[in-house]
């Protein structure tokens, strides 16, 4: 049985975002984000994921189409927007100059919690994000990984029950980030507490997201499970990469003879090589390699794997998705 609209806790129709420049960043999405939740939105660097969170939170003006967050209209209620959600953006907005003790009992009273129940809450989060040795030092002391989880509990000091997390887990360690996604799935579990998670790990995507949105230049172009995406791919990915420096007039020549081999679909060139699609890829190595060496074309390695949500990505988009982001020229309508 399909959702009722009020198991929507935010509806997108239509949404347009254009830059003053006249760059149409946001381009007509919609979607829905179910209560209770993971929800994950990715794209590669520009596809208009991080324009799309920042509306969605109130910090950019939309352009055109209705959204709803919390229950509340984006045009309407815009602060009573702000005090249901938590968010959870690229960049720290810890102070520097405070504890980690005293930024949460800050945003704790920006936020209006109880003075009766702040302290309480601030002790329980020090300790969920593991800096209770640290809670009386200066935030300026602190490694990036410990704002970046100072910043978690900033967010969730008023216990939200809808949490925006925009590439959240960038640049921490692999066990901070492993913690990381532990609370986040028990919050999500135990607290039903919904999340919107924008990320350029897949790993991450497909361990916590039930649900996925993928978006490029400024449109989305695919969405479902994890599962449902993987399985759509069809049969396992034949990888093949060449030695450095890459030669892309090779790799060309190598894409155009693999579109020989019967049996193989969706070929796509990557930066170090290319991929493929095989339903018996296992036995199809042998005649990829053959056909490849009647044309004098030698990859330096050669693999064969399940599909991915890397792989799902690459399908729809082309490439793979980058950790780095890129500079942005255009101005940003921010609300005042």
């Amino acid at each position: 049985m399909a959702p009722s609209p009020s198991d929507d806790i935010i509806t997108v129709d239509g949404l347009d975002v254009v830059y003053p420049d006249g760059t149409r960043a946001v381009d007509g999405v919609s979607f829905r984000v179910r209560r209770g939740e993971f929800f994950g939105f990715l794209g590669p660097n520009g596809a208009g994921k991080s324009t799309t969170i920042k509306t969605l939170t109130t910090l950019l003006r939309k352009t055109s189409g209705r959204v709803s967050v919390a229950g509340q209209d984006l045009d309407q209620a815009p602060e009573q927007i702000r005090r249901s959600i938590g968010v959870l953006s690229q960049d720290t907005v810890v102070d520097v100059d405070l504890t980690g003790r005293e930024n949460l009992l800050l945003f704790g009273r920006l936020q209006h919690v109880p003075r009766s129940t702040l302290e309480e809450r601030v002790d329980e989060l020090l300790k969920v994000v593991e800096l209770e040795e640290a809670a009386s030092k200066p935030a300026g002391r602190y490694s990036g990984g410990m704002r970046k989880r100072l910043d978690l509990a900033s967010a969730l000091v008023h216990e939200p029950k809808l949490l925006f997390l925009d590439e959240p887990t960038t640049g921490l360690d692999p066990q901070s980030r492993s913690a990381l996604w532990e609370y986040l799935e028990t919050i999500n579990r135990e607290k039903g507490v919904t999340i919107f998670l924008t990320t350029q790990y897949m790993e991450e995507a497909d361990r916590l997201c039930q649900r996925i949105a993928i978006i490029d230049h400024g449109q989305l172009i695919g969405g479902g499970t994890p599962h449902e995406l993987k399985a759509a791919l069809g049969g396992e990915t034949i990888e093949l990469s060449f030695e450095p420096p890459v030669d892309r007039d090779l790799i060309s020549r190598a894409a155009r003879v693999l579109g020989t081999v019967e049996g193989l679909s969706h070929i796509v060139r990557s930066l170090s090589g290319l991929s493929a699609n095989a339903p018996n890829a296992g036995r199809m190595i042998s005649a990829v390699v053959t056909t490849l060496a009647k044309e004098d074309i030698h990859p330096s390695a050669l693999s064969v794997s399940s599909p991915t949500l890397d792989d799902v990505f690459l399908r729809l988009t082309g490439r793979r998705i980058r950790s780095e982001e890129l500079d942005r020229k255009t101005t940003e309508p921010f609300l005042s």
